[in-house]
């Protein structure tokens, strides 16, 4: 079930977008609780966060950004992620399945979202899931801690 993050996801999303095998695939670097509340409740304020669940345990976690003005049919998927110790269940593509739920009901028209080229896994899923490769952003994402530029592949779904 995917549903609105609440102020108890906190620690949830703070393990995930923390944890070393997927913070360098978000946008945030490595950074305190205290720091990274900032980034949460800023992100709270605006209606963004949203929890996947299994029977009531959080298991995933992704952003939906809806655009605005001419692009209000867009909604810009970021943040997304499984708990590597829930990886291989299978999900990443049931998450998959009910946000492409969501933009529909919502009437989006498009998810689009960006992706590390390097991130494989991630690509392999959300072309398994219905997404479309539509270039690619050349040093598109910086990742201080690395000093290192990567590129991001572009990818929508259509509904």
């Amino acid at each position: 079930m995917l549903r609105k993050a609440t102020q108890a996801d906190f620690n949830f999303m703070f393990y995930l977008y923390m944890h070393p095998q997927v913070n360098p695939f978000l946008l945030y670097e490595v950074m305190t609780a205290e720091n990274f509340q900032l980034v949460f409740d800023e992100l709270q304020k605006k209606g963004v966060l949203y929890i996947f669940e299994d029977e009531g345990e959080a298991v995933g976690m992704c952003k939906l950004v809806p655009q605005h003005y001419r692009n209000n049919h867009i909604v810009y998927l970021g943040g997304l992620a499984i708990d590597p110790e829930q990886a291989g269940k299978g999900y990443g593509l049931q998450m998959m399945e009910e946000i492409k739920a969501f933009a529909k009901q919502q009437v989006f028209l498009r998810i689009e979202l960006t992706v590390a080229t390097q991130n494989l896994k991630a690509i392999q899923l959300y072309l398994k899931a219905g997404f479309q490769h539509e270039g690619i952003l050349k040093k598109y994402t910086y990742l201080k801690s690395k000093d290192q530029y990567i590129d991001e592949a572009v990818m929508a779904y259509l509904i």
